[in-house]
């Protein structure tokens, strides 16, 4: 599996299928000094170097969408949790760049 094999999602496509009542875990793999600029409440926050140890977090069978800042940590994290028996797992396009721009404005961006 390869970050280009992997499955991706635009922030807009996961709101939409979580209001299709999709469950979707949201894994934030940002550094903890990004999140104090934004982190959606429904977020597992885990950054990308911590993963590895704190994986048990997250449950296997239920669908993981990765969140960076720009789509390329979350990439990388979305594939290494494929790797370990994950479901499914998926990059959400953009990061929260994207995020911010698509679904929720309100949030200042870094």
């Amino acid at each position: 599996m390869t970050i280009a094999d992997l499955f991706r999602l635009t922030p807009t496509g996961l709101v939409k299928s979580r209001n299709l009542y999709e469950f979707w875990q949201l894994l934030n793999v940002r550094e903890r000094r990004e999140l104090n600029t934004a982190q959606g409440a429904d977020s597992a926050a885990i950054p990308m170097v911590q993963i590895a140890n704190r994986v048990g977090e997250l449950n296997r069978e239920d669908p993981v969408a990765a969140l960076c800042h720009t789509g390329m940590h979350s990439a990388v994290v979305a594939v290494r949790l494929l790797g370990q028996g994950f479901k499914t797992a998926a990059n959400i396009e953009g990061g929260i760049n994207a995020w911010l721009v698509e679904v929720d404005g309100v949030i200042s961006r870094h």
